[in-house]
């Protein structure tokens, strides 16, 4: 699992590695193949380096004595990113890095598990980019992404998809949904959408009005 430069332009998503739980090497395979650009938080470097990976960027604060010129010769060629500012996390540092480069999307894994902080500022952070940069964030049972205002998409029946509100999201109106939704709030922390099926093959369609409504298309 070494190259990856298949795609050689800034069309495809770029590929952010966090430092949670690891995916599946099928999983990181797959978004390696298609993406132009690896984008690896400092705290993840060694974890990377020892599947083989080759990094394009390696970003962060760069704190605890790290010292990022070690890699500048084991990854070369390699941008190091060194960004001080402690009011953001290193993976909003890596969406604002690729956002400053005109990059449209990104995937990003290894952002879920381990520690729960992590996991539930990564998950909701993404929001905040929902105008800016695409964002996929994907583990070995989820895909999570934020809709926009008017979304359609085609599923099997029974897929398991979950509406899980940012804040509060209001006017909700879903179909073929198995628990569907007219004109309805979702409420982080009093009512969310998490768990619900899709009830026939073919389109799903949900509508907001206002707030930030996350999907997650989930398995076992």
């Amino acid at each position: 699992m070494s190259s990856h430069h298949i795609v050689r332009d800034d069309q495809e998503p770029a590929l952010i590695i966090a430092n949670g739980a690891a995916c599946s090497q099928e999983l990181m395979g797959q978004l390696l193949e298609w993406s132009p650009l690896v984008v690896v938080l400092d705290s993840a470097i060694e974890r990377v380096i020892e599947l083989g990976i080759k990094v394009d960027v390696l970003i962060g604060d760069f704190d605890r004595d790290f010292d990022a010129e070690i890699y500048r010769e084991k990854q070369y060629p390699i941008e190091i990113v060194h960004i001080a500012d402690q009011d953001s996390t290193d993976l909003e540092k890596a969406c604002d890095y690729l956002i400053q480069r005109g990059i449209p999307a990104a995937n990003i894994i290894w952002a879920t598990g381990k520690r729960a902080d992590h996991t539930i500022t990564n998950i909701t952070n993404i929001v905040k980019y929902k105008k800016t940069l695409k964002i996929t964030i994907y583990d070995d049972y989820s895909r999570i992404y934020t809709l926009p205002n008017s979304f359609k998409k085609w599923y099997e029946k029974d897929t398991i998809i979950s509406l899980i509100p940012i804040g509060e999201v209001t006017e909700i109106t879903s179909t073929n949904l198995l628990y569907p939704l007219t004109n309805e709030s979702l409420i982080l922390g009093d009512r969310t959408g998490s768990s619900n099926t899709v009830l026939k093959d073919g389109l799903v369609t949900i509508e907001y009005k206002e707030g930030s409504l996350l999907m997650m298309e989930c398995h076992d």
